[in-house]
C-alpha cells in the first residue's frame, strides 16, 4: 500500500495541512488561522514567525486527526504562497523584516522607474512587470529595509527553518520574475535590472526533489514535494494536458490554462510560467489572476452586508432575483490580468434608493465572475481554442450562487472540486512522487471528483449582455487617469533606474550605472 504524507498549504488568511494517500484519501485535516496586515498605502504585510507557527501548528494538527488511521506517514508537502517575500539571515534563520505579501502594492513606484525595461521583462520571464510579483518587493525591502542577509520568496525561508536547506522549487522561482522561463535559471539580465544582482538566491529544484529531513512535525520527515499554491491546484484537478483550465476562488481567483512542455507567451495579458517540474521534466501554463476575491467578500463582511461572512452568500443574494442594476467592479486591490492596472480601485454604479444588501452580494459575483470569464476569454486565445469546461476550487465554491453565476457569464460547466482546498493535495501527489520517483501523476492525485456541475441557465445573449455592462464599467475605470507614478498598462513610464541604488540613493560598489539590455545576456546558475 503506498504510504501517507503530510501535505501543508501556507496561505494568505491561514495554514491548511492534510494527511493524504493516493489510494484511501484524505486522513486528517488541520488548520491554523495567518493575520495579514491590510495598511494603508496598498501595504499588506505579515508576521514570518506566524506563518512559520501555523505551518507546524497545521501539520501536526493534521496528523492528529488520522492518528492510526494514517500509519506511518512517510513524507511532508510544502505549498506556498508564491510571490510573498521576506529578509532573513541564513546563518540564524531568523527574519529580518516582515513578510510582504502578494497583494502589497508599495513597489509600484519603483516599477515605475522600471517601466522601460518591461517588454524585455516579460519576453525573458513571462511576467509583466508589476508589484504582484516578488522581485519588485525584494527590490524595494533592498532599496528601504535592509542589505543584511538573504532576500527570497516565503517558501526559502519555510523550507530553512523545516530542514536548513536553501532550495526554491522552480514554479515558485518562475513566480519571481527573475527566472529565465526557457532555461529555468536565474536570470542576471533581470537580476540586474531590478538591482539584485549578487544577492545570494537559493537553488532550484524539481517539485518532487527529496530535500532534507523535518522534525518539526514529530519524529523526523523527509520534506520531497515543493509547489507554489496555484499550480498545485492545477496538478490536483488533474489539468495536465494542453487546454484546460482550473480556477481557484480564494484570497484572490487564480486561473491557470496547461500549455504542455513548452512556455507558450502570451498575447492576451496572462502571465506564462511554470507549471511544475517532476522528475526533471517541465511543464508550463498561462495564468490570470483576479486580486480580490474573498477579500471582496471580507470588505463586504465589515461593511454590515454579509453578517456571517462568506457563508451568507448564497441567504443574502438570493434575497433577491437579479442585481437591480448594480455593477461592481470589484477591484479593491487594482486591476490585474489581462489588464495590469494596479494603480485603479472598485467601482459600484447603479445604486439606487432601492438597493440592498442582496442587490451588492449578486453585483460581487457577477464581477468576480465577469473578471474570470474575461481570463478564460483570454486563455483560449492564447491556446487558439476554446476551453470546455472549467474547474474550480478553492472556498468560495461553497456558494452556490456564485458558480452558478460563473458558469452563466462563461456559458461553460464549472465542476466544483468534491475537496474545495484542493493546494494539498497537489503538492502531497508531488511528495509521493519524491518518495518514490517511478510514481506516475496520475496515480500520485487521489480521485477526487467534483461535488457538484452548474450549467450555464441563461442564453448566450443574456451573458454577453451582463458581461458588456462590466465592460462597460471597466472602460470607464481605465479613462480615469492614472495615479502618479504608476505604470499604465506595462506601458513605459519615464522615470530615473534603480538598479544598484542603496539606501541614501547613491550606487553601491561595484554597481553599474547602466543595464545591460536583456536579450542575450547571460543568467546566474
Amino acid at each position: 500500500m503506498t504510504p501517507a504524507v503530510l501535505a501543508v498549504d501556507q496561505g494568505t488568511s491561514g495554514t491548511k495541512a492534510l494527511v493524504v494517500c493516493p489510494e484511501r484519501g484524505v486522513l486528517g485535516t488541520g488548520s491554523a488561522a495567518v493575520r495579514p496586515r491590510y495598511l494603508p498605502g496598498g501595504r499588506v504585510e505579515a508576521d514570518p514567525r506566524e506563518l512559520h507557527e501555523s505551518v507546524v501548528a497545521a501539520g501536526r494538527a493534521a496528523l492528529a486527526d488520522a492518528g492510526a488511521a494514517a500509519g506511518s506517514v512517510a513524507a511532508v508537502g510544502l505549498a506556498n504562497q508564491g510571490e510573498t517575500v521576506l529578509a532573513w539571515d541564513p546563518a540564524t534563520g531568523e527574519p529580518l523584516t516582515d513578510a510582504l505579501v502578494w497583494q502589497d502594492r508599495r513597489a509600484e513606484p519603483l516599477c515605475a522607474e522600471l517601466a522601460e525595461y518591461s517588454e524585455e521583462l516579460l519576453k525573458l520571464t513571462g511576467l509583466p512587470l508589476d508589484p504582484y510579483f516578488a522581485a519588485p518587493k525584494m527590490a524595494w525591502i533592498r532599496r528601504h529595509l535592509t542589505r543584511e542577509g538573504v532576500v527570497t520568496t516565503t517558501d526559502a525561508w519555510l523550507v530553512h527553518r523545516l530542514t536548513g536547506a536553501f532550495v526554491t522549487d522552480a514554479s515558485t522561482a518562475g513566480r519571481t520574475q527573475l527566472l529565465d522561463l526557457d532555461s529555468l535559471s536565474w536570470s542576471d539580465a533581470a537580476l540586474d535590472v531590478f538591482g539584485l544582482l549578487g544577492e545570494r538566491l537559493p537553488l532550484i529544484v524539481d517539485a518532487d526533489a527529496p530535500v532534507g529531513t523535518t522534525t518539526a512535525f514529530g519524529p523526523p520527515l523527509p520534506l520531497t514535494g515543493l509547489l507554489v499554491d496555484q499550480q498545485a491546484a492545477l496538478l490536483a484537478q488533474r489539468v495536465t494536458e494542453p487546454g484546460t483550465a482550473k480556477c481557484t476562488y480564494g484570497t484572490g481567483a487564480f486561473l491557470l490554462a496547461q500549455t504542455g512542455p513548452l512556455p507558450r507567451r502570451s498575447t492576451s495579458g496572462l502571465v506564462s510560467c511554470v507549471a511544475w517540474r517532476l522528475g526533471g521534466r517541465t511543464s508550463y501554463c498561462l495564468d490570470g489572476q483576479v486580486y480580490t476575491a474573498a477579500s471582496a467578500v471580507r470588505w463586504l463582511t465589515d461593511l454590515g452586508v454579509l453578517p456571517g461572512g462568506a457563508a451568507d452568500l448564497d441567504v443574502v443574494g438570493e434575497s433577491v432575483p437579479d442585481s437591480g442594476g448594480v455593477t461592481f467592479v470589484p477591484a479593491l486591490a487594482g486591476l490585474a490580468a489581462p489588464w495590469w492596472r494596479g494603480d485603479l480601485r472598485g467601482s459600484l454604479t447603479g445604486l439606487g434608493l432601492d438597493t440592498g444588501p442582496g442587490h451588492l452580494v449578486r453585483a460581487l459575483c457577477e464581477g468576480l465572475a465577469a473578471q474570470v470569464a474575461e481570463l478564460a476569454d483570454a486563455a483560449a486565445g492564447d491556446l487558439g481554442r476554446p476551453l470546455e469546461v472549467l474547474r474550480a476550487d478553492g472556498g468560495l465554491t461553497r456558494s452556490a450562487l456564485l458558480m452558478q453565476t460563473q458558469a452563466d457569464l462563461l456559458q461553460l460547466p464549472v465542476e466544483v472540486s468534491a475537496l474545495p482546498d484542493v493546494t494539498a493535495l497537489g503538492v502531497a501527489a508531488a511528495a509521493q512522487m519524491g518518495l518514490d520517483p517511478g510514481l506516475r501523476t496520475a496515480d500520485a492525485v487521489p480521485r477526487i471528483g467534483p461535488s457538484a456541475v452548474y450549467e450555464p441557465r441563461i442564453t448566450a445573449a443574456e451573458a454577453a449582455e451582463r458581461r458588456g455592462r462590466f465592460r462597460t464599467a471597466v472602460e470607464k475605470l481605465l479613462d480615469r487617469a492614472p495615479v502618479a507614478g504608476a505604470p499604465v498598462g506595462g506601458a513605459p513610464v519615464a522615470g530615473a533606474p534603480v538598479a544598484g541604488a542603496s539606501l541614501d540613493g547613491a550606487p553601491p560598489d561595484g554597481a553599474r550605472p547602466d543595464r545591460a539590455r536583456l536579450d542575450g545576456a547571460g543568467a546566474a546558475g
